[in-house]
């Protein structure tokens, strides 16, 4: 690319893929952070999630909000779409959907900082809401809120 960008490796981008069968099956890449000396979070919101319940085979459906302060490696954008798109098919509970997506991006990236916010649509008629941080926001990094209300039905 002309624009100095390292994509050497990435299999995915600017190809045709498939969704992958399973989120073990699917391939998450990273390229170098070109800004890797500087604290940023990067927020990427997946508001239309889906897995299914274990249990019953039945969608389930979340509103995802990943933010992270990189170190040397960016997620790259496509694999990850791929990668949450490979829930779909999935059967897990929320927690462990929400934290499993959390855990491949940090083997992935090792950021300096990363937080997932999964809010649940209600099953049986309770939202679950399920939050995960690796620890204290970097200093002098500027973190807006999540965005997303908690769940209100028809009250």
């Amino acid at each position: 690319m002309s624009d100095g960008v390292e994509t050497a490796g990435l299999t995915q981008l600017g190809q045709t893929t498939g969704l992958p069968e399973s989120p073990e099956a699917a391939v998450l890449e990273r390229v170098p952070n070109p800004q890797a000396d500087v604290a940023y979070c990067v927020r990427f919101t997946a508001p239309e999630f889906t897995s299914l319940c274990p249990i019953t085979g039945q969608p389930d459906f979340a509103h995802l909000v990943i933010d992270y302060v990189p170190g040397a490696w960016l997620v790259e954008s496509k694999s990850l779409k791929l990668f949450l798109g490979s829930f779909r098919n999935h059967g897990a509970f929320h927690e462990d959907c929400t934290v499993a997506i959390a855990r491949r991006l940090i083997a992935l990236l090792d950021p300096a900082w990363l937080r997932i916010g999964g809010y649940w649509y209600p099953r049986g008629g309770i939202p679950i809401d399920v939050f995960f941080q690796t620890g204290p926001v970097p200093e002098g990094v500027w973190l807006p809120d999540q965005g997303v209300p908690p769940y209100r039905g028809r009250g």
